[in-house]
């Protein structure tokens, strides 16, 4: 599953990907987001495997072998912009709304938002195609949960 993703995030136009795949970059994704700052808190760790474990109702073993299977990924995976073409094409709008608002709810973990984490949220959300409008209240909603 590591191989394909990542066979899919350098090829020339990346694949529509596989659920399983998604899941993988999308996790992949949030922990990019994390290791933004240089600060890969636990609590964004945590909240990570929080999200991931209600997303795709996972057991709280099976969350952190994900995290850590996208830790890998992310580790390998090419700039963010290719990175995040193959989610987009992979995902509705609703859900990757909601993926944004799963984002800030990593970034705001642990209680600080770096300038670098603000520039990536910035970019991955219009990268995602998910408008300014739409970014700023999943901001608002993973502030307050």
């Amino acid at each position: 599953m590591l191989d394909r993703l990542l066979k899919s995030l350098f090829a020339p136009a990346p694949q529509p990907l596989a659920d399983a795949d998604a899941r993988l970059a999308l996790t992949a994704l949030l922990v990019r987001l994390a290791r933004s700052d240089n600060d890969y808190a636990r609590a964004e760790i945590d909240q990570i495997e929080q999200i991931i474990a209600a997303r795709y109702q996972l057991g709280q073993a099976e969350a952190a072998e994900l995290r850590q299977q996208a830790e890998a990924v992310e580790a390998e995976a090419p700039d963010t912009v290719r990175f995040t073409q193959a989610i987009k094409e992979a995902v509705p709008y609703e859900d990757r709304r909601r993926v944004v608002e799963s984002a800030w709810m990593v970034v705001l973990a642990d209680g600080a938002r770096a300038d670098e984490e603000d520039a990536l949220m910035r970019m991955v959300a219009a990268l995602l195609g998910v408008n300014d409008r739409d970014s700023n209240i999943a901001r608002q909603k993973a502030a307050k949960s």
